[in-house]
């Protein structure tokens, strides 16, 4: 199910960035639906490897019905055999950035800067554990409190079809309605 472009297609994407904290890097993972700008899933990890990127992933897909489309960058997170299986296990094409095309994914990518800009650099973290806390935050807010103008005046949350949330330090559980192909949150 999720949301339908304006081709008809449900589409998804992930990607990840890098938060500069007082001592080093911390990386940031996100699902978005394309259409809804809805944060389904997200991953706060200090090392850049592949586990983090399923964890968001295996999480998304057990709290919704897959998408018909998964877009990523090109990265080796994105592109490893255990990434790749579990979107051919269910059934989703899987589409990939041109390299160095940002653009391709946009979605997502503008998502990553209102974040940076509306709260990293604002706030300045310096622990993980700070980190963590204001990012729950942040998709809190995103999800169910942001209206987008490109949604006619909604929040993410509510074209998507979420009805109640419980945001914690790790990542965002929600409990969606929307028709009986629903899975239920874990």
């Amino acid at each position: 199910m999720g949301s339908y472009d304006r081709n008809g297609w449900v589409v998804w994407a992930e990607i990840r960035t890098y938060i500069r904290m007082e001592k080093g890097f911390c990386y940031l993972v996100a699902i978005i639906d394309w259409y809804s700008r809805c944060i389904l899933s997200y991953r706060i990890c200090t090392m850049l490897d592949v586990s983090f990127c399923i964890e968001a992933l295996e999480e998304a897909l057990a709290k919704y019905p897959a998408p018909e489309i998964f877009n990523t960058d090109q990265g080796s997170q994105f592109t490893s055999a255990a990434f790749t299986e579990i979107l051919i296990t269910n059934n989703i094409q899987i589409s990939m950035d041109g390299k160095g095309r940002a653009s391709d994914n946009i979605i997502i990518e503008r998502f990553f800067r209102s974040l940076k800009y509306e709260n990293v650099y604002r706030y300045e973290y310096k622990s993980l554990p700070e980190l963590k806390m204001g990012i729950a935050t942040y998709m809190n807010q995103y999800n169910f409190s942001r209206i987008h103008e490109s949604l006619d005046y909604k929040t993410p949350a509510s074209v998507y079809g979420i009805l109640l949330k419980e945001v914690t330090s790790n990542n965002i559980l929600v409990y969606a309605k929307r028709n009986q192909l629903l899975k239920k949150a874990v």
